[in-house]
């Protein structure tokens, strides 16, 4: 590994790899422009390691937190985006299983050719309808997931017990709906 200049100011690195930590916590990567610095301005601040706040943003700007009942309300709302999260990963289950029993149980020469034009039996039928269901449900369910990622992904220790327990009270209450369906 060769080390090279950082920014022209006598500071050094090894080539390829960023600073593993500043004195003030945060991690700084190199500046590359000669102007002021975005840290130094306030408008670049992201944590790289958990910490325990009650102040946080959320993935938007307006979701931005300052208290601790804020604090508590976000990971209520972290909680039940997990809960729905599960939930709609159990119905995209349910929803798999009911395609499959709606396909023929035989499968026979005929319906293994294409259909006819214009020829859409009520099988064919029943498991498109599934298909547009479980695409649905799975859009909806990749959207909550990156969601709670994103949260997560504040570094809030707050904030990722919210998603672990929201997702392990998730799992228990919607796993046993699974059997029924």
């Amino acid at each position: 590994m060769q080390e090279t200049p950082l920014g022209g100011r006598g500071k050094r690195r090894v080539a390829g790899l960023w600073p593993l930590q500043a004195a003030d916590g945060f991690h700084h990567p190199p500046s590359v422009s000669r102007g002021p610095s975005p840290l130094k301005s306030g408008l670049m601040k992201s944590r790289m390691s958990f910490y325990f706040s009650d102040t946080v943003v959320l993935l938007f700007d307006f979701w931005s937190v300052h208290t601790p009942t804020g604090m508590a309300l976000s990971v209520l709302v972290i909680l039940l985006l997990s809960v729905l999260y599960e939930a709609v990963k159990m119905g995209k289950a349910v929803l798999l299983r009911r395609a499959l029993l709606a396909l023929p149980r035989s499968i026979s020469q005929e319906s293994l050719l294409e259909p006819k034009e214009g020829d859409t039996g009520p099988t064919q039928g029943r498991w498109f309808r599934y298909h547009v269901g479980q695409t649905l449900f799975h859009v909806v369910q990749v959207v909550l997931g990156y969601m709670v990622m994103l949260a997560v992904m504040s570094y809030n220790t707050w904030i990722f017990l919210g998603a672990i327990a929201g997702s392990t009270l998730g799992y228990f209450v919607v796993y046993p709906l699974l059997g029924r369906g």
